[in-house]
C-alpha cells in the first residue's frame, strides 16, 4: 500500500467514525497526531467539544447591546478586525458575530467583558469554521468552561502552578527567572487565556487545537506553556546580563515563531512532560482551575508551596508498580524524618535522610546526599520497587520537624536537582492511610514510640490519626507484601549505605544560655522569662514576605560589603546564613554596632554587593534563644516587654558557625548600652 492510500485510508475511515457518532478518544486514536483536513474540521471540533445536541442559542438573544463597557468591546473588536487580511465586507460580518457572541454570553453568564481577557482571539479561529453562528457560540462557551484556567489574573493560581511545573521540570531554569523577578504572569497570560490564539498564527492555533481538543486534558496548556520555556532555555540563560524587561519581550514573543510543521513534536514533547509529572499534582489542580463551584481560590497554597506535593495515594501506589513500566512516575523516596521518629515505623522503600544533619553535621550531611543519589542510581539498575528517577521527601507532617524539612529539600533545589517532591501532609499522611493496617505495612512500627500513635510524647499536642476504614484494600495488600519481601534486598541496598548515612546522637546542652549573672539587670525585664536561652520549644511563626527579594520591587539599600563592615560604630560583623520559614537559606552578614544589629544579605551575581535588610535597634532585641540540638541555628525575637510577659513583634532566624561568639558580643553589647542608659 502506498503513503497515498494509506493516507485516504484514515481520512475514509475518520468521515465514517464522525457519521457513527465516535468519541473524542476515537478520533485520537484514528488521526494519531495528523492534521484534521479543512472540510472534516468543525464535525471533529463539535465532537471533542460535545456541541452536536446543543441546539441555537442564539435565539434568545434579544439583540440589544448594552453591556456596561459596550463600547469597550465594539472598539476591542474592531481593531482585532483590521489586523485581517480579510477584505471589508468580511470584516464587517467578523465585527457583528464576534460583538453578537460576546454581548449573549456576557448577558446569559452574568459575565463581565474585560479588554485582553482572550474572548476576541478565542473566537477567530472558530469563525474559520465557517460554522452557523449558533454552533460557533457553542463551541465558543465550551472553550471558555471547559479550557481557559480558572485565575488568570494578576498573581493568579495559574501562574503559581505553572512555576511549580517548571522548577519540577528545570530548577535552574526557574532559579534564573526567580532571580530576575521574572513569573509567569508576566509572559504567559494571553497563552493561558487564549490557548495561544492570541500568539500564534491561524494555521498554527488550528492545528494545536486538532491535537489538544482530541486530548479532553484542559491541564495540557500548562505542558504546552512548559515546552515553549524549555525549549529557549539556552537562549534565556545566557541572557544573564540582559534586564528584565527585555527578557519578558523574549519569553512573550517566543509563540510566534511556532510554525504548523512544528506543532507534531511541540504536543508529542509537552505529552512526554505530562507523562513524566505526578499525576495526584495534577488531578488536584484541575478540580481548582476548572471548577464552577464559584468558591475562591485560596492562591497561597500554591504561591507559598516549596516544591511540588504529591499526594500520598500515588506515593504508595506507585511503589507497587512494576518499574517496567515506563508512563508511570516512580518515586525515590526520602524519609527526612529526624531519626527517632523514622527508627519507630517507616515505609520500607524509604532511605533516611536525617534533616537534622544539615545543622549538626554539615559534612556527614552532604555525605549521605552523595550516598542517596549513589543508592538512587543502584536501585534504578537493579530494577528494585524502591527505585526511582523522581525524589518524593517525606516530612514528619508536624511544624516543628517540617521547618528542618524544607530546609534539606531547598538544598536540594538549590543544587538544580530536578523532579523533587514532598509527600502532602507527610508521615502522618502515610499513616493514616494504611489505617489499622500500619503495623503490616510500616517497618519498625512503635506504636509508644511513633508520635502520631502517642503523640504526647513529645507534648506536641496533635491528636492521633484515627484508624478509619479506608478504599484502600489492593494497595494495602500489596504493599503490606511488598513490606516483607522488600525487608532482603532494602537491607541489600542500605547496607552499602551504610558508610554514608550517619544519624549522629550529639549530647544536648543542658545549661541555659545566659548574659552572665552580673550583668543581667533584673530591672531592664521585670521578671520576664530570661531572655538569652536554648530551648526546644516551637519557634514563633512569622512571615517572610518582607525579607523575600524576589517579592521586593522597591528600591533598595545596596552596599559594597568591605567598605561596610570597616565603617564606623562596628563592633563585630558575622558570616552567616539567613534561615527562612520555607527553608530557604541566603548568604547573609550580621553586623553588630554600638546600637543596632543591621542584617546584610549577599546579592547572587554581585560579588562583594549586598543588600540592607534592616537595622534593629538593640533595645527592641528581647530574646535570643537556639535549639539545644541545633546550637548554630539562633533566632533573634524583637518586641517589648509587655506587664510580666513579652509581646513579639518580629524575629529573624540565622544559621551562624561561630553562634556563641556571636550571641555573646550581642548579649554583651545590649548590657553595655542598657548600663549607659542607667548612668
Amino acid at each position: 500500500m502506498t503513503l497515498e492510500e494509506d493516507d485516504s485510508t484514515w481520512l475514509i475511515e475518520l468521515e465514517s467514525a464522525l457519521l457513527d457518532g465516535c468519541t473524542p478518544c476515537e478520533i485520537n486514536l484514528i488521526t494519531k497526531g495528523k492534521r484534521i483536513p479543512e472540510n472534516l474540521r468543525p464535525d471533529v471540533w463539535l465532537v471533542c467539544l460535545n456541541c452536536q445536541e446543543m441546539g441555537n442559542q442564539l435565539l434568545l438573544f434579544d439583540e440589544v447591546f448594552d453591556l456596561p463597557n459596550q463600547n469597550e468591546l465594539r472598539d476591542d473588536v474592531k481593531k482585532f478586525v483590521q489586523k485581517l487580511d480579510n477584505d471589508d465586507d468580511e470584516k464587517l460580518s467578523v465585527i457583528s458575530d464576534i460583538e453578537s457572541i460576546i454581548t449573549f454570553y456576557c448577558k446569559s453568564k452574568s459575565h463581565n467583558y474585560a479588554s485582553n481577557n482572550g474572548w476576541i482571539e478565542i473566537l477567530f479561529p472558530l469563525l474559520s469554521l465557517k460554522l452557523p453562528r449558533g454552533d460557533t457560540y457553542n463551541l465558543f462557551e465550551k472553550v471558555i468552561k471547559l479550557y481557559i484556567p480558572n485565575g488568570c489574573v494578576s498573581n493568579g493560581v495559574p501562574f503559581h502552578i505553572l512555576r511549580l511545573i517548571i522548577q519540577y521540570h528545570d530548577p535552574e531554569l526557574c532559579s534564573f527567572l526567580d532571580t530576575k523577578r521574572i513569573t509567569p504572569e508576566q509572559y504567559c497570560m494571553p497563552w493561558l487565556r487564549s490557548l495561544f490564539s492570541g500568539t500564534c498564527s491561524l494555521e498554527v492555533v488550528l492545528f494545536m487545537w486538532d491535537l489538544y481538543f482530541q486530548r479532553s486534558d484542559p491541564f495540557f496548556i500548562f505542558f504546552l506553556c512548559l515546552i515553549m520555556i524549555i525549549n529557549a532555555r539556552e537562549q534565556l540563560l545566557q541572557m544573564k546580563n540582559e534586564d528584565k524587561a527585555t527578557i519578558i519581550k523574549v519569553l512573550s514573543g517566543m509563540p510566534r515563531d511556532l510554525e504548523a510543521n512544528d506543532i507534531s513534536d511541540f504536543c508529542s514533547l509537552a505529552h512526554y512532560y505530562s507523562l513524566k509529572t505526578p499525576v495526584s499534582f495534577r488531578e488536584d489542580v484541575i478540580d481548582v482551575l476548572y471548577s464552577n463551584s464559584g468558591v475562591e481560590i485560596n492562591s497561597k497554597l500554591y504561591s507559598q508551596a516549596l516544591c511540588l506535593p504529591v499526594a500520598v495515594h500515588e506515593l504508595i501506589e506507585t511503589a507497587t508498580v512494576d518499574v517496567a513500566d515506563a508512563d508511570t512516575v516512580k518515586f525515590f523516596l526520602v524519609d527526612c524524618r529526624p531519626a527517632e521518629q523514622y527508627n519507630a515505623g517507616h515505609l520500607s522503600t524509604a532511605f533516611h535522610l536525617d534533616c537534622n544533619l544539615m545543622l549538626q553535621e554539615p559534612n556527614s550531611f552532604n555525605t549521605a546526599v552523595q550516598g542517596l543519589l549513589n543508592a538512587q542510581q543502584q536501585a534504578l539498575a537493579a530494577g528494585s520497587l524502591a527505585a526511582g528517577e523522581h525524589l518524593c521527601f517525606v516530612s514528619s507532617g508536624r511544624t516543628e520537624e517540617d521547618s528542618y524539612a524544607h530546609m534539606v529539600v531547598a538544598s536540594f533545589l538549590k543544587k538544580n536537582t530536578k523532579h523533587v517532591s514532598m509527600l502532602d501532609g507527610g508521615f502522618v499522611a502515610i499513616h493514616d492511610y494504611f489505617g489499622p493496617h500500619m503495623t503490616d505495612c510500616l517497618e519498625d512500627h512503635n506504636t509508644n514510640m511513633c508520635l502520631v500513635c502517642a503523640p504526647n510524647n513529645n507534648n506536641n499536642g496533635n491528636k492521633p490519626a484515627e484508624n478509619r476504614p479506608r478504599d484502600n484494600a489492593p494497595a494495602i495488600q500489596l504493599f503490606s507484601k511488598l513490606s516483607s519481601a522488600m525487608k532482603a534486598k532494602s537491607q541489600e541496598v542500605k547496607g552499602k549505605l551504610i558508610e554514608y548515612i550517619v544519624n549522629p546522637t550529639s549530647q544536648a546542652n543542658n545549661g541555659d544560655w545566659h548574659v552572665s549573672a552580673n550583668d543581667r539587670k533584673e530591672q531592664r525585664y521585670r521578671n520576664v522569662p530570661p531572655v538569652f536561652s536554648i530551648n526546644d520549644e516551637d519557634e514563633d511563626s512569622y512571615s517572610d514576605n518582607r525579607r523575600d527579594v524576589s517579592n521586593n520591587d522597591n528600591l533598595d539599600e545596596m552596599v559594597d560589603i568591605k567598605n561596610f563592615l570597616q565603617g564606623p560604630n562596628i563592633v563585630n560583623n558575622f558570616t552567616c546564613q539567613e534561615v527562612l520559614s520555607n527553608g530557604y537559606m541566603f548568604d547573609s552578614h550580621l553586623v553588630v554596632t554600638e546600637t543596632h544589629l543591621i542584617i546584610l544579605r549577599e546579592i547572587p551575581n554581585k560579588k562583594g554587593v549586598a543588600k540592607v535588610l534592616s537595622r534593629r535597634p538593640l533595645s527592641t532585641i528581647v530574646k535570643i534563644t537556639a535549639k539545644k540540638r541545633h546550637p548554630e541555628l539562633i533566632t533573634f525575637k524583637y518586641g517589648v516587654p509587655d506587664g510580666d510577659n513579652l509581646l513579639i513583634k518580629d524575629m529573624d532566624r540565622f544559621l551562624i558557625p561561630n553562634a556563641a561568639v556571636a550571641t555573646k558580643i550581642v548579649s554583651n553589647q545590649i548590657v553595655s548600652q542598657l548600663d549607659n542608659k542607667l548612668q
